[in-house]
């Protein structure tokens, strides 16, 4: 998956310097690394567990989700800023070039010292199996309902921010400078998240509650030194609750179904950009800028609410049961 998504790069680059890319090009490009990396996602996850013991899990998921989430927005800000150095086909080119790192990585690895997991038997319903697992576990389920919520209408920010750049924080460049301020939040949430060996569905809700009240902030900011302040805490509650699902997830997964767990909250947390990016645009365009990021801490919060409520009603049983780490 990672020598697929390089070789998506350099080719985008290479037809981009050439001068032959048109819009078809880039929608067929676009396929093919979200195919790729519908597959890297639940394999890299869990490929990351076999590389600790079982005890290390939390904390090495975290971290795994530290690095990836901050990359996502420290790359663009970075990107933001070389485009106008180098342009966009050098910057595919470059992007291209630095999977070369992963995969000496990848290959590198002493499989006689990682902790493989014993592989499930094949046939079987694996994808309905899943699903039956999480509506079995009353704490899971209520984390991927959250979690489809939360990601479908809270984490367009890369919709927005341009439009925010171009009205309110002094230009296109703008969108690269707030991007860079909120992967310092996105760390400092991933990492504080990392050090806890285990975590917990307050923490987890706590993180959604920071994204929406951020989003509230960084939406009606009236100037970019305003808009730096809250890109902070948004980075912060971002990085947190992405970071705090997939941890809970981890701990709680049976090794033999870790993988197919994974693979679905990657469609809930990736599947989600398709239907809530559009939604994004159409209040920006039809109601306002910033009740396109405002709506979705509405939702967030709401969401939160729910959550809190059923766990209330239902006597705050949302404890792991004794079995899901055996």
């Amino acid at each position: 998956t990672q020598s697929a998504m390089a070789s998506q790069a350099l080719l985008l680059g290479v037809l981009d310097l050439t001068g032959v890319i048109n819009l078809p090009l880039v929608y067929a490009m676009s396929l093919f690394l979200g195919i790729a990396n519908a597959f890297d996602n639940p394999a890299r996850r869990s490929l990351v567990t076999e590389l600790v013991e079982p005890a290390e899990i939390p904390n090495a998921t975290s971290l795994n989700t530290a690095v990836m989430t901050s990359s996502r927005i420290f790359g663009p800000a970075v990107g933001a800023v070389l485009v106008g150095v180098i342009g966009t086909g050098w910057c595919f080119v470059l992007n291209g070039v630095t999977f070369s790192a992963i995969i000496f990585s990848l290959t590198s690895l002493r499989r006689d010292e990682m902790f493989m997991s014993a592989p499930r038997p094949k046939g079987g319903q694996p994808v309905r199996e899943a699903l039956r697992f999480i509506l079995g576990r009353r704490d899971l389920l209520v984390l991927f309902v959250v979690l489809l919520i939360v990601s479908t209408f809270s984490f367009n920010q890369q919709v927005v921010f341009p439009k925010l750049a171009e009205q309110r924080w002094g230009g296109d460049q703008a969108f690269g400078y707030v991007l860079g301020v909120m992967s310092v939040g996105s760390l400092t949430g991933a990492l504080l998240t990392a050090r806890q060996h285990r975590v917990s569905m307050r923490w987890y809700f706590g993180n959604i509650v920071l994204l929406a009240v951020a989003g509230f902030g960084i939406a009606w900011s009236p100037n970019i030194w305003v808009a730096f302040l809250w890109a902070v805490p948004l980075g912060a509650g971002s990085s947190g609750f992405i970071t705090a699902a997939n941890a809970i997830m981890q701990q709680e997964s049976p090794s033999d179904m870790r993988g197919r767990l994974m693979a679905l909250q990657a469609v809930a947390f990736l599947g989600s950009t398709p239907i809530g990016g559009p939604i994004t645009g159409m209040i920006a365009d039809q109601i306002s800028v910033e009740w396109s990021l405002g709506y979705g801490s509405v939702i967030s919060l709401l969401a939160v609410a729910g959550a809190v409520a059923v766990w209330l009603t239902t006597g705050r049983s949302f404890a792991p049961h004794a079995s899901a780490t055996t």
